[in-house]
């Protein structure tokens, strides 16, 4: 954004308004009352009216002036932009003229925000300046609104750059930027009775970051909307949508869910950071053979790798640390997605586009026909889609795939619940892993502690098993800002497939008979016992193992 070419205390001289002393007087005043700009002071002191505030900060800004006890909006113009807009964005629209929309407004950094304005009303628009109770009382008239409740008044001057948008717009930004340096992975806006609460998910974790009034629900879900290029006169519905944008001085997309509830709508963002996303086998967290045998299982010429594991578990991250890795010139990559989480130089990459029946089936079949050595279905949701990636790995593909079952057993079960032949699921699933994702002790705080027995009962651990071992516990320090925990690691459940096990599978057998031979002959360790590993290792605690992997041990146990 360019700022204007002149301050406004040099306009007014030159206007001959004021002289140096006021101008000196005026700035005195700005320094007394903080927040305060030039223009207000002006006001406050006495030394201008609002005409000839407007009419300078028209010369500022190189805008028309429009009056509007003179020229009122006709109901012709009030019915093309909706009342919310105009409450939000401290507008009102004037008329028609030669193809654009004239809209006048006291705040020259409305102007800043045409290009979502355009978006909104979808139409060419012209901006002018008027004086505050022109505005107001126009407003009133022809919506019954009084003064702009979303943001303060700001009646001109050359600002701060922190200041030169408007102050809702700031907020977001404020909102989004404190999310990324917090290493969150989502952001909930979500209007209470009293209050818009905002929280951050950190590591898996809910906390909350803001508690904003009540009156910028609104305005601030409307920008949101207008962000994600979501309908803003539709409250009633869910919507969908996507940002993209600059944080930071990095490329950032969010994933926007809006959902209706009782207090207002509530928003959910998913952070997805293109080059945050990107990290390499050694940062995933396996332990011993496991890398070895992740990385043996990838380089396969063919055959489907699942990776199964609740959403937000990082399964997209692991299978794109596997691309990473095989990314080279002499192999084909292609991708189906929904959406595109991270982009990756030198892969081609496809997102579902379920609104014009571009689905992960009908993107696979053509990706078939474009030879391919690699192939990352984002997700198995359907028969069609499974019984094509089935296809392609018995066809000399390599298919990397996600699914939502709580183990890696159950994945072979969920592919016959689909409705794939037992005797396909069996013949093209080369291996499955299921996956979690642990917080890390803050290696700042943490301390030795001895847990207690009822802790090593829930995780089926005895006093002797830790006797020569030192188990840590988090505490908490600004460092961590005083969670215990930074940063996440990965805990795997990873089984290859053999003879012994795809006998089980074209059988039909259970999950939990699948899991009893793939114990014996496939190398399955659960996810307890990866835990437990890095428990041992120093890496996270026993209560952490137990809130993220306590059902699936539970699972483990019934079986």
């Amino acid at each position: 954004m360019s700022a204007p070419h002149k301050l406004l205390g040099q306009v007014l001289l030159e206007m001959g308004l004021v002289d140096e002393r006021k101008v000196n007087e005026a700035l005195e005043h700005q320094r007394r009352v903080p927040g305060t700009k030039i223009g207000q002071a002006m006001l406050d002191l006495g030394f201008l009216d609002e005409i000839q505030l407007t009419k300078a900060l028209c010369r500022q800004f190189r805008l028309p002036f429009v009056d509007l006890t003179r020229a009122s909006p006709s109901r012709d113009v009030i019915d093309l932009v909706p009342r919310d807009v105009v409450e939000n964005y401290g507008i009102v629209p004037v008329k028609m003229h030669q193809g654009k929309l004239i809209i006048a407004t006291d705040d020259p950094m409305v102007t800043f925000m045409a290009d979502d304005l355009r978006f909104v009303l979808n139409r060419e628009l012209t901006f002018a300046l008027t004086p505050t109770s022109g505005l107001n009382n126009a407003r009133a008239e022809a919506y019954g609104l009084g003064k702009k409740v979303d943001q303060p008044k700001k009646k001109g001057g050359q600002v701060e750059e922190e200041e030169a948008e408007a102050p809702v717009i700031r907020l977001v930004h404020e909102i989004l930027e404190t999310a990324l340096r917090q290493r969150a992975s989502d952001i909930h806006v979500e209007p209470q009775a009293d209050r818009v609460r905002v929280r951050y998910r950190v590591d898996g974790v809910c906390h909350e970051a803001h508690s904003l009034d009540k009156e910028l629900s609104g305005p601030v879900i409307t920008r949101l909307k207008v962000m994600a290029k979501m309908d803003i006169s539709e409250h009633r519905k869910p919507q969908d949508g996507r940002i993209s944008l600059t944080l930071l001085g990095r490329p950032i997309d969010l994933r926007v869910s809006l959902v209706p509830a009782t207090a207002g709508e509530s928003i959910v963002m998913r952070i997805l950071d293109r080059e945050a996303g990107l990290i390499s086998l050694d940062q995933l967290g396996f332990v011993g053979e496991d890398r070895e045998r992740f990385e043996r299982i990838i380089k396969r010429p063919n055959g489907i790798f699942l990776v199964t594991g609740p959403t937000g578990s990082g399964k997209t991250t692991t299978l794109y640390a596997a691309l990473k890795q095989l990314n080279k010139p002499n192999v084909k990559i292609i991708t189906a997605e929904n959406p595109v989480e991270y982009h990756l130089a030198g892969i081609n990459q496809a997102e579902v586009r379920h609104n014009i029946g571009l689905d992960f089936a009908r993107i696979l079949r053509s990706m078939l026909r474009q030879a391919p050595n690699i192939i990352l279905v984002g997700e198995i949701r359907d028969a069609e889609t499974a019984e094509i990636a089935i296809q392609a790995s018995l066809t000399g593909h390599l298919v990397f795939s996600t699914l939502h079952t709580n183990d890696a057993p159950s994945a072979l079960t969920r592919l016959v619940d689909m409705g794939v032949k037992p005797f396909l699921a069996a013949t093209a699933v080369t291996a499955v892993m299921a996956q979690r994702l642990l917080r890390r002790l803050c290696l700042s705080c943490r301390q030795p502690a001895a847990p207690a027995a009822s802790l090593l009962t829930a995780v089926g651990l005895k006093p002797e098993d830790i006797a020569q071992r030192t188990i840590y516990r988090a505490v908490g320090c600004r460092e961590c800002r005083f969670e215990g925990y930074k940063g996440r690691v990965g805990i795997y459940e990873l089984f290859s497939m053999d003879p012994h096990i795809r006998e089980v599978v074209y059988r039909g057998g259970s999950s939990s008979a699948v899991r009893a031979q793939a114990r014996l002959t496939g190398g399955l360790r659960s996810l307890r016992e990866d835990g437990l590993r890095k428990v041992f290792e120093g890496v996270t605690s026993i209560e952490e193992v137990l809130r993220v992997a306590g059902a699936v041990m539970a699972i483990e146990a019934a079986a």
